[in-house]
């Protein structure tokens, strides 16, 4: 799967939240290409996907609904964590000053071959072992 892209928890937040409705529109784009086979996410995406949704909006959705969700993303591919991905996250805090959790992202990119992380949450265009980060929402 060299070259596809991954996509950070904010791409599937802002796809499925509707109080933003330009961002939404470009979240479903990617997520659409994700179903389609052409992007990657990880455990930690879907985890944290899930929190928002359950916990940390004003309006938080119904169990039954975000499994719903879950299960509609389920065809996109899903990179989980082992030993060597928790040291390569360490190394990407350790090489570019990284939060932890951010270094489990590079990492998770890196492992399934991705050219490009879609998120808000790294400087867009610099490259982090290979992976270069970019904001579709700018």
């Amino acid at each position: 799967m060299s070259g596809a892209d991954f996509l950070d928890t904010c791409v599937l937040v802002y796809a499925y939240m509707f109080d933003d409705p330009p961002k939404q529109k470009i979240a479903q784009e990617l997520v659409e290409k994700g179903i389609a086979g052409k992007c990657v996410i990880s455990s930690q995406v879907l985890a944290e996907f899930a929190a928002v949704l359950l916990h940390k909006v004003s309006r938080p959705a119904a169990s039954d609904a975000v499994i719903a969700i879950l299960n509609r993303l389920s065809p996109i591919k899903l990179i989980v964590p082992d030993t060597d991905l928790i040291r390569r996250a360490v190394e990407a805090h350790s090489t570019y000053g990284l939060h932890f959790y951010d270094g489990l992202i590079i990492a998770a990119a890196e492992r399934a071959g991705c050219s490009r992380i879609w998120s808000e949450d790294f400087n867009s265009g610099q490259e982090y072992f290979g992976v270069t980060a970019a904001n579709s929402f700018v």
